[in-house]
C-alpha cells in the first residue's frame, strides 16, 4: 500500500496516473503479473522508446518495480506492479502546531513474548534458524536477526519503544507491517483472521486473503524455497481518538483515549491468530530482507503536551 499523507505529497503520483497509457500499463500488469518491456509495448501497440519513458515515471513514484531477467535470450527488463492499494488523506489531520512525532522500526525478531504453534518457523536472510515446525527456536538468540517468521496460530508481542519528551501524551499510533496468512506450502486463497492487541486490549481484526507464493518477493533472498511464503500485503494500522483503522477503513470503535498513554507508559503490541477465530489460517510477518517492502514493523507516534502537566 502506498500512503500519501496530504495532497501536496501526491502531486507527482497524480501526474503519473493522469495518463491513459500509464493507466493501461497498470491494468495490463495487474492482469498478467510480470511482463517484459517487449510484451507490454506489443500489447499496447506503442514503441519501446515511448514505453521506456512511461515505465521510468511509474517506477520513480513507486508504482511498479523493474528488474533484470537474464533467462531466455538476452537481458530482459521485467515489470511488475508493487502497490496493491493507494491511500490518500485529502483532509489534513487535526494535529496542531504543538504536535510532535516519534518514529521507530522494530525488527520482526525483536518480540518480547510469543506463543506459536506449527506450522511455524523463523529465518534470517542467510538461513533458517534451527528447524521448521519447532516452536523452541523462537527463543533462539539468532532470532534478533530474523527477517521473516510464521505460525499457524498463536501470537508474537512487541514492546514498543517510548522515548517521548517529558509531559507529553500520545494522540495517535500507526503501525506499518507486511503480513500474509500461513498455509501448508503456499495458497493465495487461504484466509486468516489476524487480531491486533494493544496492552492486552483487542483493538481489531483484519482478514488476510492468502499466503502468497505466485511470484518471488522483491526482497526475498535467492536461497529461499520457491514453494514457501514469498511476499505479503503492506498493512497500516492506526489507532487514534476516532477509533482503530486498517488502511483507512475502520475496524473497531476502540480509541486511543481508552488507554491514556503518555511519556511514561509501557506499550505492548501483539499480532495474534486466535484458536477460536473464524479463519485460523496463520500469520506470516515479513521484515528486512524478505517480501516486497523489506522493512520491519514501522511505528509512528503523534504526541502533544499534557494539559496542566507537572514536569518531573
Amino acid at each position: 500500500m502506498l500512503y500519501i499523507k496530504n495532497l501536496e505529497d501526491g502531486v507527482e503520483l497524480f501526474k503519473v496516473l493522469g495518463s491513459e497509457v500509464r493507466v493501461n500499463i497498470v491494468q495490463l500488469l495487474l492482469k498478467n503479473k510480470d511482463m517484459n518491456m517487449n510484451e507490454i509495448a506489443s500489447s499496447l501497440n506503442i514503441t519501446n522508446g515511448a514505453l521506456t519513458s512511461h515505465i521510468k515515471k511509474m517506477e520513480d513514484v513507486g508504482l511498479i518495480q523493474v528488474r533484470s531477467d537474464m533467462t531466455g535470450h538476452g537481458n530482459q527488463k521485467v515489470c511488475r506492479v508493487i502497490q496493491e492499494r493507494l491511500l490518500v488523506d485529502i483532509v489534513p489531520s487535526d494535529e496542531g502546531d504543538s504536535s510532535g512525532f516519534y518514529e521507530a522500526e522494530i525488527p520482526v525478531g525483536q518480540y518480547s513474548n510469543y506463543s506459536v504453534y506449527p506450522t511455524c518457523g523463523i529465518a534470517t536472510t542467510m538461513k533458517l534458524i534451527g528447524e521448521v515446525d519447532d516452536p523452541r527456536y523462537f527463543a533462539h538468540p539468532e532470532r534478533i536477526s530474523a527477517g521473516i517468521l510464521w505460525f499457524t496460530r498463536g501470537y508474537v508481542e512487541y514492546l514498543i519503544p517510548n522515548v517521548l519528551p517529558m509531559a507529553q501524551k500520545i494522540d495517535e499510533i500507526t503501525f506499518s507491517m507486511e503480513l500474509s496468512s500461513e498455509a501448508p506450502g503456499v495458497n493465495n486463497d487461504w484466509p486468516s483472521d489476524i487480531s491486533f492487541v494493544l496492552n492486552d486490549v483487542p483493538i481489531g481484526c483484519w482478514t488476510s486473503p492468502g499466503d502468497f507464493g505466485d511470484v518471488k518477493g522483491i526482497f526475498t533472498p535467492d536461497w529461499w524455497f520457491p514453494n514457501w511464503n514469498q511476499y505479503g500485503l503492506l498493512k497500516m494500522l492506526v489507532i487514534n481518538k476516532r477509533g482503530t483503522f486498517v488502511d483507512g477503513l475502520k475496524i473497531s470503535n476502540v480509541t486511543l483515549d481508552e488507554f491514556g498513554l503518555d511519556y511514561k507508559s509501557a506499550i505492548r503490541f501483539r499480532m495474534e491468530v486466535r484458536e477460536d477465530a473464524v479463519h485460523v489460517g496463520g500469520l506470516t510477518l515479513f521484515g528486512n530482507g524478505f517480501g516486497n517492502y523489506g522493512h520491519g514493523i514501522k511505528v509512528r507516534m503523534r504526541y502533544s503536551p499534557m494539559e496542566n502537566a507537572a514536569l518531573q
